[in-house]
């Protein structure tokens, strides 16, 4: 569809395989999937559900929140729905916003949900983007649990002023649908692929310095470091900056590429998996996205 290689890709991005969604699936379909794994890990029913947060860019639609259509496909019908929209940050400020309810006693139960159908908005004749993203979600359970500290601290942070350098220009209510925007392909993703690079490099090292600095550890305390899997280049930077040993590192951005809100989630799920990360090991996240936002948080697993 354009003009590139599977060599031209690696290369730049380290993405080797994608996970494209089916037609007839949504993200909510997705979420719910993600939503009943983690249930079932947890051991939780639907019926003990206090609160679901689904971070997504990707929404079915524009109202209803995908939340809403989660709570009805899994069964959870006396939880509280809503989305929140930090595009790739967005499951580490849903993690952080659960975090306060159940911290504030306000719920005790907490469903987050990180999903995205990035092909759907995905532009398949723009080199500069199409080989980025896949689709994908994950979940997690969030409760207090005496005697763990779960989640140690978070740090987020926003830039309002850069954010026309990744975006969807069109389908708002500045810019809805018509007939121009869709000649001008103005409902997929634009990226300013340089200055996208450089600030998510600046604001992810910033973010993990500060959240390690705020537990008082140095990342020679942190045994497992999860980044936002976007690119293979990226990754690179920003765990050098930081002083990441290869053996800290999980990396699956070869096979899924960029699954956005999703990313660090499955990685996550997948480092587990996988026994790299055991109970009471500390666990880095880092992650960045547009708007623009990023985040880091420090779990003690």
């Amino acid at each position: 569809m354009v003009e590139t290689s599977d060599d031209w890709i690696m290369t730049r991005t380290g993405i080797k395989e994608r996970r494209i969604a089916a037609a007839h699936e949504s993200t909510s379909d997705l979420a719910a999937k993600a939503a009943l794994k983690a249930m079932a890990k947890a051991a939780i029913t639907a019926d003990q559900i206090d609160l679901i947060i689904v971070a997504t860019v990707t929404p079915d639609m524009l109202f209803p929140s995908t939340a809403c259509l989660v709570q009805h496909k899994i069964g959870a019908a006396r939880a509280i729905a809503f989305d929140i929209e930090a595009a790739c940050s967005g499951f580490i400020y849903g993690l952080e916003i659960a975090r306060q309810f159940i911290s504030s006693q306000a719920w005790e139960t907490v469903l987050v949900i990180g999903a995205d159908k990035l092909s759907t908005i995905v532009d398949w004749t723009d080199r500069n983007t199409c080989v980025l993203f896949g689709d994908g979600a994950a979940a997690a359970i969030v409760q207090h649990r005496p005697g763990s500290a779960g989640v140690l601290a978070t740090v987020m942070g926003s830039d309002g002023s850069k954010g026309s350098l990744l975006c969807v220009p069109a389908g708002g209510s500045r810019l809805p649908a018509s007939t121009e925007t869709l000649i001008k392909r103005q409902h997929f993703i634009r990226m300013n692929g340089k200055d996208t690079f450089k600030n998510a490099v600046q604001a992810m090292h910033a973010a993990g310095t500060e959240v390690l600095r705020r537990c008082g550890l140095t990342i020679s305390d942190i045994a497992c470091v999860i980044p936002h899997q976007a690119n293979g280049r990226i990754i690179e930077a920003v765990t050098e900056r930081l002083g990441v040993e290869p053996g800290q590192l999980f990396l699956n951005v070869e096979r899924y590429g960029n699954t956005s809100a999703a990313s660090v989630a499955i990685a996550l799920d997948e480092a587990v998996a996988a026994g790299r990360v055991q109970r009471g090991d500390l666990v880095l996240l880092l992650v960045f996205g547009a708007g623009f936002t990023w985040a880091a948080a420090v779990l003690e697993w």
